[in-house]
C-alpha cells in the first residue's frame, strides 16, 4: 500500500504501490503539460465508503509514498488510459490494467 497525499493539509489517500505508480505517472504527465484533472475514486469500507473526488491543478502539493521498495514495470497502455479516463464525466480514475504490450522498468 501506498499513499497520494494532496494539499496543503496533506489529506491522503492510501492506493496499492502498482496502481498509485501509474496513477503518478499520468497526473505528472499532465500536470507537466499545464492541465488540471478532476481525479476520482471509489473508498474501501474500511475508509468510511462512498466515492471522491479531488480536484488537482499545477500549483497545489502532491507527494507520493511508496511502501514497496521494488520499482515494478511501468505498463504504458495503462498510463495511458489512466490519461485518457480524464476526459470523462467523472474524471480520471484508476482503471482495470490492461494487459501489458510493452512495459519499460523506468519508474518515475
Amino acid at each position: 500500500m501506498g499513499f497520494m497525499y494532496y494539499g496543503s493539509q496533506g489529506h491522503e489517500l492510501e492506493i496499492d504501490d502498482r496502481p498509485l505508480l501509474h496513477l503518478k505517472v499520468a497526473l505528472l504527465s499532465m500536470l507537466r503539460a499545464g492541465h488540471s484533472v478532476a481525479f476520482s475514486m471509489s473508498r474501501p469500507v474500511n475508509q468510511g465508503s462512498g466515492r471522491e473526488t479531488l480536484w488537482i491543478s499545477p500549483t497545489p502539493d502532491l507527494r507520493f509514498r511508496f511502501i514497496g521498495g521494488r520499482l515494478p514495470a511501468i505498463n504504458d497502455d495503462w498510463v495511458r488510459a489512466i490519461i485518457a479516463s480524464a476526459n470523462s464525466p467523472v474524471g480520471m480514475r484508476i482503471c482495470q490494467e490492461p494487459a501489458p504490450a510493452r512495459a519499460t522498468s523506468l519508474a518515475v
